[in-house]
C-alpha cells in the first residue's frame, strides 16, 4: 500500500511540472484535503536503500529510471550527458504549444551581466528589509515566504521589464498577482490553457508598450532582458520570433519565483528550529560586517558558515525535489544496466553529505554530492541569480535583526512539514518576529 500511495502521489505531482505556483499565502482558491501518503522524493530514497543506486519503476506506461548516488549521477549527467539531455514533457505543458517554443537561453545570467545588475539586487533586498522594519516597529510577525516571494518577483520583473510586478499601485501588477493566485498546481491541460494564455496576454501587452516606447523620438534604450530579446528579434528575424519571446518570458517566471522564496523560508525555518545555528550565523556576520554597514553581495564570499547553511537547506529541502526528468534518446548502458529508449530518468538528491564546512564543494554541477540545480547541458540556467539572491536575502535578514518565534511556538513544536509541489514549500507558512538590535 505504501508503494501504491507513493505512485499515486507521484503521478499527481508530475502534472504540476513547469507550472507557475501561486502566491499560496493568502490565496483564496480551495485547498483540497487529500488522503495521507508519503512524499515521493523520500519514498524513492527509501526504495533506493532496498534496490540500490539505480532502479526502475513503471509509472503507467512510462519506464522511469531513478538515480540515487553521486557516482551514478555523474555517469548520467556528465559522462553520458548527450544521451540524457532531452526532457520528458507532460501533457499539461503542451498547452498553448508551449513545448514547441524551444529558445536557447541568452547570456542573461552570465557573471558579467549579473555583476552589472548588482545595484538592482541590493535595492530589492533593502526594500525587503524596509518591509521587515515596518513589522518590527509595529511589533507584529511577518510571513517570511510571502515577503521573499514579493522580493523575488520584483527582482525578476525589474530584470526583465524594469517594473515592479508586486507593486499594488500598478494595474498590470495586480492582474499578474491575481492570475498567479488562481493557478492550481494540480491543474489539467484545459485549465492551464486559460492561465498560460492570460499570462502570455500580459506579456504581449507589455511587449507592445515597449515597442511603442522604442519608436518614440528621444526614447532611452533599456538594458533589461526584454530589450535584449527585442534587439535580437529585430536584428535577426529568423532567429527568434515574437511568440518565442513571450514563451521565454513565461519560462523565466515559472522557474525564477517560488523556488527562491521557498529556499529562503526553509533556511529561516531551520535556523529558528535550531537557535544555536542562528546564533552562529549571526555571530559570523557581525564579525565580518559591522552593524552600521550595509551588507553587499561581495561580502558573501567571506561568510563560509552562511554558505554552508544555504547548502544544507538545499540538501534537506531541494528547491525542486525532482529535477525535471530527462528522456533517453537511445538505449543506454549505466553500470551494466540497460536504460531503454524514451525512458525518463529521475534524481531524488538523497545522497548528499551532511556537512559542508571545509569542503571545496559548490552547486554548479561539478560536485555530484550536491546538485539541487542539476548538471550538464540541462543545468538550471538561473542558478547564478538564484544563488546570489538567496545568500543576500538570508544574510540581510540575519544581519539586520534578531529573530524569534511567535508566542506559544517553540523550536520543539514548530511545524516542519513539507508540501510536495513543484518546489517543497512549507505546509504551514513561517511566521517570525523581527527584533531590532
Amino acid at each position: 500500500m505504501e508503494l501504491l500511495s507513493f505512485l499515486l502521489c507521484f503521478l499527481a505531482a508530475w502534472t504540476s511540472i513547469y507550472i507557475l505556483l501561486s502566491v499560496r499565502r493568502g490565496s483564496k482558491h480551495t485547498a483540497y484535503k487529500l488522503p495521507p501518503g508519503p512524499t515521493p522524493h523520500e519514498s524513492l530514497a527509501n526504495l533506493a536503500k532496498t534496490y540500490g543506486p539505480i532502479m526502475t519503476l513503471k509509472l503507467g506506461y512510462v519506464t522511469t529510471t531513478v538515480i540515487s548516488s553521486a557516482p551514478m549521477a555523474k555517469g548520467v549527467l556528465q559522462k553520458q550527458d548527450l544521451s540524457f539531455c532531452n526532457r520528458s514533457i507532460p501533457d499539461s505543458i503542451r498547452t498553448t504549444n508551449h513545448n514547441q517554443m524551444s529558445v536557447a537561453w541568452i547570456s542573461i545570467f552570465t557573471s558579467q551581466k549579473l555583476d552589472s545588475n548588482t545595484h538592482l539586487r541590493h535595492q530589492k533586498v533593502q526594500e525587503l528589509v524596509a518591509n521587515v522594519e515596518q513589522s518590527c516597529q509595529a511589533g507584529g510577525p511577518i510571513e517570511i515566504g510571502r515577503q521573499a516571494f514579493r522580493t523575488s518577483l520584483n527582482l525578476l520583473s525589474n530584470t526583465i521589464f524594469s517594473v515592479d510586478l508586486a507593486d499594488p499601485i500598478s494595474e498590470t501588477a495586480q492582474e499578474f498577482k491575481d492570475l498567479m493566485r488562481g493557478i492550481d498546481p494540480q491543474s489539467i491541460r484545459c485549465r492551464l490553457t486559460i492561465y498560460f494564455g492570460r499570462m502570455i496576454e500580459i506579456f504581449d501587452r507589455m511587449i507592445k508598450q515597449r515597442l511603442q516606447l522604442r519608436k518614440m523620438q528621444g526614447s532611452i534604450a533599456s538594458s533589461d532582458v526584454l530589450d535584449i530579446l527585442l534587439n535580437i528579434s529585430e536584428d535577426s528575424s529568423n532567429e527568434i520570433e515574437r511568440s518565442h519571446v513571450e514563451h521565454l518570458l513565461l519560462d523565466l517566471f515559472v522557474a525564477g519565483t517560488d523556488t527562491t522564496s521557498s529556499t529562503l523560508e526553509w533556511a529561516m525555518t531551520e535556523l529558528l528550529h535550531k537557535p544555536e545555528k542562528l546564533l552562529k550565523a549571526g555571530r559570523e556576520l557581525l564579525q565580518t560586517i559591522s552593524k552600521d554597514k550595509q551588507l553587499k553581495e561581495s561580502d558573501i564570499t567571506r561568510l563560509p558558515y552562511l554558505q554552508a547553511v544555504v547548502k544544507e537547506t538545499l540538501r534537506l529541502h531541494p528547491a525542486v525535489p525532482f529535477l525535471l526528468p530527462r528522456r533517453v534518446e537511445e538505449e543506454t548502458d549505466i553500470d551494466g544496466f540497460t536504460v531503454p529508449k524514451n525512458a525518463q530518468v529521475l534524481n531524488p538528491n538523497s545522497f548528499v553529505p551532511e556537512r559542508f564546512l571545509g569542503l571545496d564543494m559548490d552547486m554548479k554541477g561539478q560536485n555530484f554530492e550536491l546538485i539541487p540545480f542539476g548538471a550538464g547541458r540541462r543545468i538550471c540556467p538561473g542558478l547564478p541569480l538564484a544563488i546570489r539572491m538567496v545568500h543576500l536575502m538570508l544574510a540581510s535578514l540575519i544581519h539586520s535583526y534578531d529573530w524569534k518565534l511567535e508566542d506559544e511556538v517553540t523550536p520543539e513544536n514548530m511545524n516542519m512539514e513539507e508540501r510536495f509541489d513543484i518546489s517543497l514549500p512549507k505546509a504551514q507558512p513561517l511566521q517570525a518576529l523581527p527584533v531590532r538590535v
